[in-house]
């Protein structure tokens, strides 16, 4: 009876273990449901006012504003080059010079045409050469000799005949005799007036031009051959050597002044439009982190063309670069900023959200979302100007931190 009476003491200490246990769990778990929240962690921001600015992002090509390429003008050897890319070029300084005797040649050449045609011009203006004009004019003194003669004569046998001493045959001998002189002279005064026909006239002039064309190409050409810098600048190409061969048109050296560069960007079709002269870009280049250009754009595209994968418009800006960071042909970004206003009431670009009827967010009220419609305007990557439909200072909510969907009235709490 002993052994029984221990056996019962032990089980039922054992249920009052369990139902106390029991009991701690319901107590627990009843806090746990007392205490649970069913509210959404969410992001937030205040609307506050900031300067906003609409960019237009993309790429673009730095060109030389004021450019001067030399290219040869005939076949022939580099003499010597003088310069190396980079260097600085006062006005005036040879750069390249290539070989000349041919075009030396060719030049003298042509100069001995032009004395030629001038020795033929001033026979013409002259009505013909020296020994010629002194011939004509010893012909012309004596057929007027003769002709004076043979007019005293026929006087003189006018006279005799009236007194039946000269007879009418002598008379029209000598009227024919001063017919003939009169001819001659006449004959011999044209030619001085009128040495040369239309036709040789209009060959002796065409000759004389294409000997003075001949001459200016030939000296054009001589010239030429030695490169000198037209405008102090920075070389930035000299693609031959001393003592290469080059062909007519090939590129010698290149030179710009590079304090101002112009800065070709590629606008993608879509924002062609946005696009107005005087707005204010801004330019960087990855080989110089940090460092941003500045300038205007100062032509907007007249079409749309395909730049290789992309329908592009082309716009040109003008940017000071005094230091000569900025070298021709180069990759850069462009940013064009195509409004900017100040003081504005802007929010981050996620807290906005759009449907068919308008723009809305969702305002934290008291822990509570509102979805309240909004009025905007300009906007960029990262923000939104608010022109209505919220006030300074309130909270709107930029997405939940769980994924959960937002939606009106939802409960919320805001971290951090």
């Amino acid at each position: 009876m002993a052994h029984n009476s221990g056996k019962s003491g032990f089980f039922a200490r054992r249920r009052w273990i369990l139902w106390g246990g029991g009991s701690a769990a319901a107590v627990i778990l009843l806090a746990s449901f007392a205490s649970r929240d069913d509210s959404v962690p969410v992001l937030a921001a205040s609307v506050s006012r900031s300067t906003i600015q609409s960019v237009i992002a993309t790429n673009g090509k730095v060109e030389p504003v004021t450019n001067f390429e030399a290219h040869a003008p005939v076949g022939t050897t580099v003499k010597r080059v003088l310069v190396k890319e980079g260097d600085r070029v006062r006005k005036g300084q040879l750069l390249v010079e290539l070989d000349a005797a041919y075009a030396r040649s060719q030049e003298a050449q042509a100069l001995a045409r032009v004395r030629a045609s001038d020795a033929d011009m001033h026979a013409l203006e002259r009505g013909g050469t020296q020994e010629e004009v002194l011939s004509l004019e010893a012909q012309l003194v004596k057929a007027r000799d003769a002709y004076s003669t043979a007019e005293r004569q026929l006087e003189a046998l006018k006279r005799l005949e009236q007194s039946g001493a000269a007879s009418p045959g002598e008379v029209r001998a000598a009227e024919n005799q001063l017919n003939a002189a009169a001819a001659d002279r006449k004959l011999l005064e044209s030619k001085q007036k009128q040495r040369y026909s239309r036709p040789e006239i209009a060959r002796i002039e065409a000759a004389h031009s294409e000997a003075e064309s001949a001459y200016s190409a030939a000296s054009d050409v001589l010239h030429q051959l030695s490169v000198r810098a037209p405008f102090a600048g920075t070389v930035y190409a000299v693609p031959v050597k001393q003592g290469a061969y080059v062909n007519p048109g090939d590129l010698l050296v290149e030179e710009a002044d590079l304090s101002e560069v112009l800065v070709r960007a590629f606008v993608d079709e879509p924002d062609v439009a946005r696009l107005s002269r005087g707005e204010k870009t801004e330019i960087t280049w990855d080989a110089m982190p940090g460092r941003v250009w500045q300038g205007t754009v100062t032509a907007i595209p007249a079409e749309v063309k395909l730049h290789r994968t992309r329908n592009v418009g082309e716009t040109t800006s003008i940017v000071n670069n005094e230091d000569l960071k900025l070298l021709p042909n180069i990759n850069v970004g462009v940013s064009i900023v195509t409004a900017e206003h100040a003081q504005a009431l802007t929010i981050p670009r996620e807290a906005v959200r759009q449907d068919d009827s308008a723009p809305y967010v969702y305002q934290i009220v008291n822990n509570e979302l509102h979805r309240q419609n909004v009025q905007t305007s300009i906007s960029n990557l990262t923000k939104v100007e608010v022109t209505g439909g919220i006030a300074e200072g309130a909270v709107v909510a930029l997405g939940s931190v769980n994924s959960k969907p937002l939606r009106d009235r939802l409960t919320v709490r805001v971290v951090h």
